[in-house]
């Protein structure tokens, strides 16, 4: 009867161990199931449209909004055959990199974009704080990284639409079109050692030789948008950009830099300028004069391009298309 007494609590107790050990495993599967759901919806864009993504202002090491915006870009592009993404700027926050091996290449980019629709081609540009740091390292990270293009700090990327339309894509260097940096040696060294009135002349002679269907220039700085940022950032590519633009036939100016979403056409303008989204961390906004759509949403913007139509629409963290714009030709 001891015995027995024993064998009963000593049964007792492994199958209270083995109750325990299912519980928590089932709760840990349970969690694990609401945590692998995404918290996004994936939107579609139509098959016969070529895609690209706009994404800029991405580099805070996976923080704020940051991982899940990059998963929801690998899902977009996992649905929609995106063919390529265009970074404006900042891929690297505070204070850019140091050399193509600094470890934030690591938790700013490789580590976060690690979904496999991702591993295409990024075209990227330099922001204000790639300024910050060693500039160089973003150009030559290219001979690094398999996606990674930055051959120059201004360049072009023409792509085919269809037998007998094609897209131009300019990809320009804004930081040192701006006096503010170019002032400020200390915090942007090597924005003052840039040449920019080559640059302007080279933007100048690139598009007014084009002869691409679609003409796009994609920088960092807005030309026109409602921020609390200086105002002198604006004025500067007002009176020396906006007019080369205007005169050579743009049909949008895509930048990022002020962390949320704005469509702006000014008073006679034939150009649509629009500010993307950060793809982390977003900011407050309000319309201006001019403004056709604003948000505070963060997210990306996703562009599809036919013969007769540029489209873009604008994606917020949710994987809410809360914008779209068309042009025709």
């Amino acid at each position: 009867m001891e015995i027995d007494t024993v064998f009963f609590k000593h049964h007792t107790y492994h199958m209270k161990r083995i109750l325990f050990i299912f519980s928590l495993l089932f709760l840990w599967i349970s969690l694990g199931a609401q945590t692998s759901a995404p918290p996004f919806s994936v939107p579609s864009f139509p098959e016969e449209e070529t895609h690209f993504i706009i994404a800029n202002d991405l580099g805070r090491n996976g923080y704020y909004q940051q991982k899940p915006i990059a998963a929801l870009m690998g899902a977009v592009a996992e649905q929609n055959d995106i063919e390529f993404i265009a970074a404006a700027g900042d891929v690297h926050h505070f204070m850019g990199v140091a050399s193509t091996s600094d470890p934030l290449w690591m938790t700013n980019y490789e580590l976060i974009y690690d979904h496999p629709e991702l591993m295409i081609d990024w075209f990227a540009i330099l922001g204000n704080h790639e300024y910050r740091g060693n500039t160089q390292a973003v150009l030559d990270y290219t001979q690094v990284s398999r996606r990674w293009n930055a051959p120059s700090r201004y360049y072009t990327h023409t792509f085919q639409v269809d037998d007998t339309s094609d897209c131009l894509l300019v990809f320009i260097d804004t930081t040192p079109l701006i006096s503010k940096y170019r002032k400020d040696p200390a915090g942007y060294p090597d924005a003052v050692q840039q040449d920019d009135y080559q640059q302007l002349e080279w933007i100048h002679s690139v598009l007014a030789n084009a002869t691409q269907t679609w003409k796009v220039v994609i920088g960092h700085h807005p030309v026109y948008a409602e921020t609390r940022k200086s105002a002198d950032e604006r004025t500067d590519l007002q009176n020396r950009l906006a007019p080369v633009l205007e005169q050579n036939g743009v049909d949008l100016y895509i930048c990022g830099h002020i962390h949320n979403f704005q469509h702006i056409r000014p008073e006679n303008s034939r150009v649509e300028y629009v500010v993307n989204s950060a793809a982390s961390l977003s900011r407050p906004v309000q319309p201006i004069e001019g403004t056709l759509f604003c948000s505070p949403d963060p997210g990306f913007t996703v562009c599809s391009v036919t013969s007769g139509t540029f489209t873009f629409s604008l994606v917020n963290h949710t994987g809410e298309v809360i914008y779209r714009y068309s042009l025709s030709k």
